[in-house]
């Protein structure tokens, strides 16, 4: 190993850091992050179009399935030289990274592309890409080849109107052989077009010649009867629920309804982006529901001796749309998945409360029909807990002498707060049961790597000693006998070292879940835990990470006084019983992830498990060459 001097550092200018970590800018380099490239030229467009500049935004997938344009009818890229650099605007734009005209409201009241990087970014990371500008009565252009011009701006001349249009063509290099999903295009360019009310967009699929083209005056109206007909599911109140606040900051529209559905959908979006992971935004609408309707509870007197209605009872079966259009969003991460403003859950909740309220009051008939649906809810969920409570635990506490040897278990008799580790290894089971919370907190550690059942009868399955242990401890049966009522425990946690076999272990064990007991992972029982991989101390501080990419973040935040002692963990058996749950088995601390499987992934899921995991050897290995460009590095 070489040593660690002045001639180890790198120092990446420009774009270079772009192609070098692309994942930090658009969340990786597999589907989700080619088609973000899409998405960044696209909410460029939008942006003209929600400060009143754009009418018209249209989008070609070329008939290669590779390259993809975006013209607008906007302003158009400003095309003088900006002093400082002494270049064109139009050229810095797509090769200086926190660049552009978002960074105050002279330009641009609200967008979705704050952090100046989008237009770099796809510049970057494209093979080709060419913009063209129509501006002040004259069109100029300027080429790209991954990241660097290949001539100056260039005069085309006299051109009527104004607009911008991008071209690029990802780069291979980067995201391996791909192709666009039109399909996908297609559904986001309809929720744009239900975002902005008046906004026509036309979307061309060359390689299919088919033509779409989306202008929806009703806005969110729209967007939920056309979600509510296709879950073809019946509606509680005859008319849905809206506010529209456009007049003022934060900008606010909502439209909602309650119908018949066991779930919740809500698709919430800020400055036009979707946040697929909520945000304050999000919780706002949330709190906004339950006040207002506990408050036409209180009001009208409709409580119901002997139930107590919960915030799910009461949004059980919602179907709503939130989108906000704010003048400084602080979203999580370049993708914007997430909105972290916290002065917009007040100010939404505000305004929305009242509003829902009035509305419920103005419509006491439908609000006495919605009170109804959630008080039901609440019996169903009050028997079905009762019923499970008293089967599960009973079946579960009468059958203990069928548990296995190594399990320890917890002493509660509720598994509505129980959960069960399964753990990678004596050593890491033994650390885990010392540092548990005995009361809620079963363990069960696992020897060596389990059984692939991708291909296995249940038979064999069944034989296996390490999953027949499994089975056991969660008591629900397996195949045809599972009966999720007798499941002992709430949570089922994998808890494995956060290296290559760790990964395959919980790999082979979601496989045996999904095919012998699909319904543990369905009904939101299947989590993940994330043990830190490393420990920095950094003064009197003590910090967790759990990869290298928040390790670095961590160590960028911290003041360059500090000198951090950075320590990796081989394994979770190295950790003492106190840092283990601390760390990982705490439910105040903890992070956890919840494996789910989305109707529409269903599908996809099934296919690629059986790649992956089936017996034919073919599919992995195009798997494995597709991405052995991605690898940096390989642990052997």
């Amino acid at each position: 190993m070489s040593g660690y001097d002045e001639k180890s550092f790198q120092f990446l200018e420009g774009l270079e850091a772009v192609r070098k970590r692309p994942g930090m800018y658009i969340g990786g380099t597999g589907k989700e992050g080619l088609h973000h490239l899409i998405w960044e030229i696209v909410d460029n467009a939008v942006d003209e179009a929600i400060n009143g500049f754009a009418s018209f935004i249209k989008v070609i997938l070329h008939e290669d399935g590779k390259t993809v344009s975006v013209d607008d009818n906007g302003r158009g890229i400003p095309v003088g030289i900006v002093k400082k650099y002494k270049r064109s605007a139009l050229e810095l734009v797509f090769t200086k990274l926190h660049g552009g005209a978002k960074f105050d409201d002279s330009s641009y009241l609200t967008s979705g592309g704050l952090h100046g990087v989008g237009s770099s970014v796809v510049n970057a990371l494209s093979t080709s890409l060419t913009a063209t500008v129509r501006r002040e009565g004259r069109e100029h252009t300027i080429a790209f080849r991954r990241g660097v011009p290949r001539h100056a701006v260039q005069d085309n001349g006299p051109a009527r109107g104004s607009g911008t249009r991008i071209t690029f063509s990802p780069d291979p290099e980067i995201f391996g052989p791909f192709e666009f999903d039109a399909d996908l295009i297609r559904e986001r360019l309809e929720t744009k077009a239900y975002l902005n009310k008046g906004l026509r967009l036309l979307f061309r699929d060359e390689a299919a010649s088919r033509t779409h083209e989306f202008k929806h005056d009703g806005g969110l109206l729209d967007y939920l009867d056309h979600l509510v007909k296709k879950a073809d599911k019946g509606v509680v109140q005859p008319e849905p629920f809206s506010f529209d606040r456009r007049d003022d900051l934060p900008r606010i529209e909502v439209a909602m309804t309650w119908t018949d559905s066991p779930r919740e959908q809500l698709l919430s979006f800020v400055n036009g982006i979707p946040t697929r992971d909520g945000g304050t935004h999000e919780l706002a609408f949330k709190g906004s529901v339950v006040g207002a309707v506990r408050s036409f509870i209180e009001v009208h007197s409709l409580e119901v001796r002997g139930v107590k209605l919960s915030a799910d009872d009461i949004r059980e079966g919602v179907v709503a749309l939130v989108s906000v259009f704010i003048q400084e969003p602080q979203f999580q991460g370049q993708t914007k998945d997430k909105l972290n403003n916290p002065e917009v859950r007040a100010q939404v909740d505000a305004l929305l409360q009242p509003a829902i309220e009035q509305w419920l009051h103005d419509h006491r008939a439908w609000g006495e029909a919605i009170v109804l649906r959630a008080v039901q809810s609440a019996r169903a969920r009050m028997a079905s807990r009762a019923a499970a409570k008293q089967v599960r635990r009973k079946s579960a506490t009468s059958h203990r002498l069928n548990l296995p040897g190594k399990l320890a278990d917890c002493s509660s008799a509720d598994p509505a707060a129980c959960e069960l580790f399964i753990v990678e290894g004596d050593s890491a089971g033994g650390s885990a049961k010392q540092g548990r919370d005995r009361q809620v907190q079963a363990v069960l550690p696992l020897r060596g790597k389990v059984l692939n059942t991708e291909n296995a009868t249940l038979a064999t399955v069944v034989k296996n000693a390490e999953l027949g242990d499994i089975v056991k401890a969660l008591g629900c049966g397996i195949g045809a006998d599972f009966d999720l009522s007798r499941l002992r425990y709430d949570r089922v946690i994998l808890l494995m070292d956060a290296d290559v076999d760790g990964h395959h272990i919980a790999t082979l064990l979601l496989t045996f879940f999904y095919r012998h007991m699909p319904k543990l992972i369905a009904g939101g029982h299947v989590y993940l835990a994330q043990p830190p991989l490393y420990r920095i101390d950094a003064g009197k501080d003590t910090m967790w990470a759990a990869d290298d990419v928040e390790k670095e973040r961590i160590l960028g935040r911290l003041p360059a006084r500090y000198k951090p002692e950075i320590s990796r963990f081989k394994g979770l058996g190295e950790m003492m019983p106190k840092t283990l749950y601390q760390t990982t088995l705490d439910p105040r601390r903890r992070r956890l992830l919840r494996v789910e499987i989305p109707d529409t992934a269903q599908l996809e899921t099934d296919n690629v498990m059986s790649e992956l995991m089936g017996k034919d050897p073919s599919a992995r290995f195009r798997f494995i060459m597709n991405g052995a460009d991605q690898v940096e590095s390989l642990d052997v």
